[in-house]
């Protein structure tokens, strides 16, 4: 879920370690285009129905893993009603939602994790996968100047990949 500046990356690095079925979430249409060039096998637009809609992509049960790259109230509840019975979900985003948690309000032996960061190890794997040509991050080129663009296209969701914002000429 989330196929913004990370999230368009997860899809990539899924791609290039794994077999796995890709599904890709997002509530904006030119995030779900992105995901498609960068190697989703479908794309669900986020909303009423999505989570069936992606259930049906997974021939008929929940995932074996939910990667949530939001993190808010929205993309969390979702993760929790797609959470399976020995699943795992995988929060990256830090958009500050919560997870109701108690006995019958999330799927039994899932497991729950919350990651910002990785290891040396992961940082080389990723690098790897980089120097390959297996990663292309989409990007937005802002000079220092334009530094609260960068920022305010970001809180409004309107950047599709990462800002990187380089000095000015």
């Amino acid at each position: 879920m989330g196929v913004g500046g990370l999230g368009h990356l997860g899809v990539q690095i899924l791609k290039a370690v794994s077999a796995a079925r890709i599904i890709a979430v997002d509530v904006a249409p030119d995030r779900l285009d992105l995901a498609r060039r960068m190697g989703a096998d479908d794309t669900v637009r986020s909303g009423d129905g999505a989570v069936q809609e992606i259930r049906e992509a997974c021939g008929g049960q929940n995932p074996e893993l939910v990667l949530d790259f939001v993190g808010n109230e929205q993309t969390l509840a979702m993760s929790a009603r797609l959470a399976r019975i020995r699943g795992r979900v995988v929060i990256v985003g830090i958009a500050g939602g919560t997870v109701p948690w108690g006995f019958g309000k999330l799927a039994q032996e899932c497991e729950w994790i919350q990651s910002s960061w990785g290891s040396i190890a992961e940082l080389r794997e990723v690098i790897d996968l980089a120097e390959r040509g297996l990663l292309k991050p989409e990007t937005e080129v802002f000079p220092l100047s334009r530094v609260e663009e960068a920022y305010q296209a970001l809180h409004e969701g309107a950047l599709v990949g990462r800002a990187v914002v380089v000095p000015d000429a």
